[in-house]
């Protein structure tokens, strides 16, 4: 898993968090990651900047 969980519920300041939200957020976060992964190639770079978010 690439999120931490106790920090993802630190951040929320006002809700609980279920249990399967951490799977879901980190399954967008990964994929997040490989597009901006396929943007940075696309552009002939191997390093990921914020612009590939």
């Amino acid at each position: 898993m690439i999120i931490s969980k106790s920090r993802t519920k630190a951040s929320v300041t006002q809700c609980n968090v279920s249990g399967d939200f951490y799977a879901a957020l980190d399954g967008y976060v990964r994929d997040a990651i490989a597009r901006a992964e396929d943007r940075a190639l696309a552009n002939g770079r191997k390093t990921l900047r914020p612009q590939d978010l």
